[in-house]
């Protein structure tokens, strides 16, 4: 695998070249120390979870992991606003490929950011509405 910044072959290696010691179960990653890029790997295998990112594009898919995770992710009480499946096929019809965070560049991670504020925004008003409607029907909701 090449450095998609310099080019230059990355090397695969363990995690510990990066935290300071072997995280997680998979902890080996294509690493390119100069550019500060690297991508961990499935199962430890070379086979990369996406694709290689320096610090500027892991800082954008963590902003769009903490806009939509909350969608799909249960709260304290149970509640979520969409399943997490139904989260990601929304994505994918929305912008016409199948989306992936950890695939995604920085424009498509303000894209993933700007349409979970827009579905968050719709449901909320979609549950506002259903208020209304139950308040004004004297019915109480389930």
């Amino acid at each position: 695998m090449n450095c998609p910044y310099c080019n230059n072959p990355a090397r695969w290696v363990s995690n510990a070249a990066i935290y300071g010691r072997p995280y997680g179960k998979s902890y080996m990653c294509w690493l390119c120390s100069p550019c500060d890029a690297y991508v961990g790997c499935h199962s430890n295998t070379q086979q990369p979870l996406g694709t290689m990112a320096n610090k500027e594009l892991r800082q954008w898919r963590m902003k769009a992991h903490a806009a939509i995770d909350p969608l799909w992710k249960p709260d304290e009480e149970g509640g979520r606003y969409i399943s997490r499946k139904g989260l990601y096929r929304y994505l994918s019809e929305k912008f016409g490929y199948e989306v992936h965070v950890a695939q995604s560049d920085v424009q498509q991670c303000a894209a993933i950011i700007a349409a979970a504020k827009e579905l968050k925004e719709a449901i909320e008003q979609e549950w506002r509405d259903d208020v209304r409607s139950w308040s004004s029907s004297g019915l109480e909701p389930v």
